[in-house]
């Protein structure tokens, strides 16, 4: 029998081993060399450094023991609680005052990163449980909100950081454009792809002949 490669994946992939991978990605981005030259440009500060922390909290999540996703289960019910603490994180942490704080300030530094981490783990453990209407609407939200800062950022004519360059301020603002436009078509794509896939589902459950009853013995 073969095996897909998703259940191969996840075999390989055991929430011991995405614990491991989530702490030792977090001990990197804590490591002082590579925080600072994320946080050289505003361009990789932003676009690097919050995915990879989020990427890290989302690791540790997939590592919990069952009973622990149960207790967080409790008061997230269809994932909203998650989202709403993930879309609050993230709407703080774009603010430009935040990121000069954050370089600045050693305990806002702390504090950007852990609700990172902690963004990317109510994420991890929302995003199934919210649904299509729900992932929609988080999706919307945020992709706006995003495009809405990356536009700021791009035609602004003043420097929004003090830590930062215009033309790198610039630059981020393209990518946060860019990338919330891309994501946004992967969506839509994605949703296509699944209505049509269950569409098909159904027209064959449909079209399957029924079998006869069996003859009494």
């Amino acid at each position: 029998m073969t095996i897909s490669w998703p259940a191969r994946l996840a075999q390989a992939f055991t929430p011991a081993v995405q614990g491991l991978l989530g702490m030792l990605l977090g001990v990197l981005l804590a490591w002082p060399a590579a925080r600072q030259w994320l946080e050289a440009s505003m361009w990789r500060h932003m676009m690097l450094l919050y995915p990879l922390l989020m990427l890290a909290g989302g690791l540790l999540a997939g590592g919990l023991a069952p009973n622990a996703r149960a207790r967080i289960a409790r008061w997230n019910t269809a994932g909203i609680g998650g989202l709403l603490l993930a879309g609050a994180v993230l709407a703080v942490l774009m603010i430009p005052r935040v990121l000069d704080l954050a370089l600045l300030r050693p305990g806002v530094e702390a504090a950007k990163c852990g609700a990172l981490l902690l963004a990317g783990a109510a994420l991890r453990l929302s995003w199934r449980p919210a649904g299509l209407v729900v992932q929609g609407f988080f999706l919307g939200n945020m992709l706006l909100m995003g495009a809405a800062i990356g536009q700021l950022y791009q035609n602004s004519p003043l420097r929004l950081c003090n830590a930062y360059l215009l033309d790198d301020q610039a630059r981020l603002g393209a990518w946060l454009t860019g990338v919330s436009a891309a994501l946004a078509l992967g969506w839509i794509v994605q949703v296509g792809w699944w209505l049509v896939r269950r569409e098909g589902d159904t027209a064959a459950m449909a079209g399957t002949p029924r079998q006869p009853p069996a003859a009494p013995r």
